[in-house]
């Protein structure tokens, strides 16, 4: 059952690629699929942080608010810090994450109901720093201080290149470090971890602020590619980023996933997505398949000996 859930994922992205491919043959083009998974690493940024909390059997909220904050404040920061804003609106996303692992561990307050207040806060803060309206970014700003997020080096665009250096340094420190470790033994057995003296809400907090950093990450990212920051810029991609790292194999319970894996989640929602515009789904029922494809995908990566009751 172990080995059917660890490829299962990248079966079902196969064969959707070669579903969609057969509905339009242009599709499978290289340049077309170097694009696609462009346009799909913000929202592979987004959930890979996240990854972490859910692998400890904790959830953050937040993502989607601290993602949209951390755009308004690097689009309004820009024309007065020049690069320095990437920094400021990136610290920003740490802190909100760090802020929500805090509240979560010292109160022991539910990490859903922690990140949900967290995201409230942010959300303001993102209205605040815009003014309540879309801030737009100069060309001038987004190419001489975002490149590195939106320009070509060589064939690949440089957001590929972004989500790959964070596949790579998260999956190091998921699987090369004792952090890592840490993380899977704490949605493993909690306990044990516990009795074994490692500092758990410390590890807790930490991947907290590690998924508030990379969600900011993805807000800078997105705010480069469409040119403005808003505090809504990243409402409708909480659904589909916790859907992915699900759907990439990653149990809600947690023990079980790896950034690789939400990787993989993150360009099958994609191809999921694309396959329902080529047959004319509209984007709001794109929601309602979003929703049954994350409560088929908690149905067969769940572990059910982790849940006695369910409420």
């Amino acid at each position: 059952m172990e080995t059917f859930r660890e490829y299962l994922p990248p079966v079902v992205l196969v064969l959707l690629v070669l579903a969609v491919g057969a509905i339009e043959p242009g599709f499978l083009a290289v340049d077309n699929l170097l694009t696609v998974t462009a346009d799909t690493m913000t929202l592979f940024l987004m959930a890979s942080g996240a990854t972490f909390v859910i692998m400890m059997g904790g959830i953050d909220l937040s993502i989607q608010g601290v993602a949209s904050m951390t755009s308004c404040i690097v689009a309004a920061l820009l024309p007065e810090l020049g690069f320095a804003a990437v920094p400021v609106a990136l610290f920003a996303g740490a802190a909100s994450g760090l802020l929500c692992g805090i509240v979560s561990t010292r109160l022991r307050i539910p990490s859903f109901i922690a990140s949900l207040a967290i995201s409230g806060i942010v959300t303001t803060v993102a209205y605040w720093a815009s003014d309540t309206r879309s801030v737009l970014i100069a060309a001038g700003d987004r190419d001489s201080f975002l490149a590195w997020a939106v320009g070509d080096t060589g064939p690949l665009q440089n957001e590929i290149l972004v989500g790959l250096v964070a596949l790579l340094l998260l999956g190091l420190l998921l699987n090369g470090t004792p952090f890592g470790r840490y993380v899977r033994a704490i949605g493993s057995q909690e306990r044990a971890v516990v009795a074994s003296g490692i500092p758990v809400e410390r590890v807790k907090i930490l991947a907290f602020t590690l998924s508030g950093l990379m969600a900011g990450l993805a807000g800078v990212v997105m705010a480069g590619r469409l040119g403005s920051g808003s505090p809504t810029l990243a409402n409708e991609f909480l659904l589909p980023a916790i859907a992915c790292i699900i759907v990439g194999g990653t149990a809600i319970t947690g023990g079980v996933g790896s950034i690789f894996r939400t990787f993989i989640g993150a360009l099958t929602i994609a191809v999921v997505r694309i396959g329902m515009t080529f047959v004319g789904v509209s984007v709001f029922a794109q929601q309602i398949v979003f929703g049954l494809i994350l409560v088929l995908a908690v149905a067969i990566t769940m572990d059910r000996s982790k849940v006695t009751t369910v409420k």
